[in-house]
């Protein structure tokens, strides 16, 4: 049986080697390529052979999946499978499982460093003392107090809300599915985002949730909230947030997230707004969240294996 895991992991090859031999069969044939490709005859070339493959977020679409007649397997490395052809797979009897679970962590204090950053200032306070400046004009804002607002309860929303309450924030949510969690009041979305200091999104991306934040929603917030989105770039209309900036219908966003893969294109609407905060989706990638997601992947094709596939999408 050939395994091939078609882009890092974030791993050593020493580590895939000692996962390797505690989940897998010997006769499993393992080939780790630890370099990133974003050419489809190159993911092609990779995948092609395998009977199972491994692989994080780049893109597998048909384009791929159809060159690849042996795969029946194909454990995502990540928590959401949007970039991967998910229908090709049902319809031709490849198992997805996905390693949900391994950023709750990571991503959660993310979002909490996001909101400190905009809150203290901290990009204009280094600008600042690199510049021969003071602290004036640098009055920041704390989170005790505060009410915090969560978009879609799942494990990291969960996580996200402990420790906004460890902040000492008020804590309002809103979840399709209700829920009851203490010292959280659960709300209609509308009303999250008109309570909500900061509104810190954990949706995954499906046709609702699709710029589940646009220029409406956007128009229900106060005008000094903050957005943190740290789930998936096209849950928000980023033009329509690029504009709410701009007019000063909200102070600030935190974007981890955008409709592509960074890179972003250089006339991307939110590099020309005022104050939003933005990174190269970081959310994942700590060392701990990279071992934790590389055991999970594993342990999938290790149950799979054994005809008991777990994480199934």
């Amino acid at each position: 049986m050939n395994l091939s895991i078609t882009e890092p992991l974030g791993i050593s090859q020493a580590k895939v080697d000692e996962l390797s031999e505690q989940y897998l069969p010997a006769d499993v044939e393992v080939t780790y390529y630890n370099t990133p490709t974003a050419d489809e005859a190159e993911k092609i070339a990779r995948a092609k052979s395998a009977d199972a493959v491994i692989i994080a977020n780049s893109p597998f679409k048909d384009d791929v999946l159809t060159k690849c007649p042996n795969l029946r397997f194909i454990s995502v490395a990540f928590t959401g499978v949007d970039h991967l052809g998910m229908d090709y797979c049902k319809a031709h009897n490849i198992t997805v499982s996905n390693c949900s679970g391994y950023a709750n962590v990571a991503v959660s204090e993310l979002v909490m460093g996001l909101a400190l950053s905009l809150y203290r200032k901290l990009r204009d306070c280094d600008d600042a003392v690199r510049t021969g400046g003071t602290r004036d004009g640098l009055l920041g804002l704390e989170l005790h107090g505060k009410t915090f607002g969560v978009i879609g309860a799942g494990a990291i929303g969960l996580h996200t809300i402990k420790l906004a309450q460890a902040f000492g924030c008020n804590v309002v949510a809103y979840n399709r599915t209700p829920k009851s969690i203490p010292g959280v009041t659960f709300l209609s979305l509308d009303d999250v985002l008109k309570q909500s200091d900061i509104v810190s999104l954990h949706v995954p991306l499906t046709n609702a949730t699709t710029h589940l934040i646009n220029a409406d929603k956007l128009a229900l917030m106060k005008s000094s909230a903050i957005l943190i989105n740290t789930a998936r770039g096209a849950v928000v209309d980023n033009q329509a947030l690029a504009n709410a900036l701009e007019k000063g219908t909200i102070a600030g966003a935190g974007i981890d997230v955008f409709e592509m893969e960074p890179p972003i294109p250089s006339k991307h609407p939110l590099l020309h707004a005022p104050n939003p905060l933005l990174a190269p989706h970081i959310g994942f990638a700590t060392a701990e969240a990279m071992e934790k997601r590389a055991v999970i992947a594993f342990e999938n094709v290790a149950a799979w294996l054994k005809g008991q596939p777990q994480n199934v999408q």
